[in-house]
């Protein structure tokens, strides 16, 4: 096993008291359509040998990123906060600065859009989103990038333009592990890989598969994909807890992500599940 101090790089949390989650939707999401909070993630992710973590937007609303900050503020362990500002408004940089200003605002480390809701496949290179993309670099955050396959192409053109922002690729870019197939998926994954301001998160890949019928087997070729292609120094653990309850408890995603990365070193298995999450995200830990 990895052993103890595990940073888990990517997990949710939502309560619908507050606001709903308009994404869970179909009979498929049903156990999700529920609040889950903090404490309800710390004994399964403690017993699992996590220490840190880092929780990760779910809505594209003002309100809700200032609500992740003063969280992470009292709650020991989460470590930063990738949250969501609109990338496409002009003062993307003061919104950026009163964030930080506000409780909790030390523990901001990136940015997110639900860029795989969007209906313009290019939505990434649109001059706006790269003004907001610049703030976001401009203010030493990453840029978590949570596309679909046929979106890829776009995260490669505006990572090669915006060289001084670290972009870090959400569960893999959501491969097809249910239909086995790893092309055209694999051919743009290696193209953004070849850009040295990129990493990947090694989450999301249970959900992706078939539901219910799936085995560390069939999701084994689109880790070593991604291992060989980043390699282990820019490949980051994410449990994408409490989406991956759908198919597996918290510990059991673990227990996945240590046997995808099996034939690491023990060094660059350490970097996978710690390093590379705390160097990316500048964690103060």
């Amino acid at each position: 096993m990895t052993g103890r101090g595990i940073i888990d790089a990517h997990h949710h949390v939502w309560d619908l008291a507050v606001r709903p989650q308009s994404w869970i939707t179909g009979e498929a999401l049903a156990p999700l359509n529920r609040s889950f909070s903090a404490e309800d993630l710390t004994p399964e992710a403690r017993a699992a040998g996590v220490t840190a973590t880092v929780v990760v937007q779910t809505v594209c609303v003002p309100e809700e990123t200032p609500e992740l900050l003063a969280l992470a503020a009292g709650n020991r362990l989460v470590a930063g906060v990738v949250g969501w500002t609109d990338l496409t408004d002009p003062g993307t940089t003061d919104a950026l600065a009163v964030l930080r200003e506000g409780p909790g605002g030390d523990r901001l480390v990136g940015i997110r859009h639900q860029v795989q809701q969007e209906p313009d496949p290019d939505w990434l290179l649109r001059e706006d989103v790269q003004r907001g993309l610049t703030a976001v670099a401009d203010a030493g955050l990453a840029y978590d990038l949570v596309v679909r396959p046929h979106q890829l192409p776009a995260a490669v053109a505006v990572a090669a333009r915006l060289t001084g922002l670290t972009f870090v690729l959400d569960h893999l870019g959501k491969p097809p592990i249910a239909s086995g197939a790893l092309g055209p998926w694999a051919a743009d994954v290696r193209r953004l890989a070849e850009l040295p301001n990129t990493v990947c998160k090694l989450s999301g890949l249970v959900t992706e598969a078939t539901p219910g019928a799936w085995e560390v087997a069939d999701l084994q070729p689109y880790a070593d994909t991604v291992l060989d292609a980043f390699g282990p120094q820019r490949v980051l653990f994410g449990s994408d807890w409490p989406v991956s309850t759908l198919e597996a408890a918290y510990g059991a995603i673990v227990e996945v992500a240590d046997r995808l990365t099996d034939t690491l070193s023990p060094a660059d298995k350490d970097a996978v599940f710690r390093g590379n999450a705390a160097r990316v995200y500048r964690l103060a830990l």
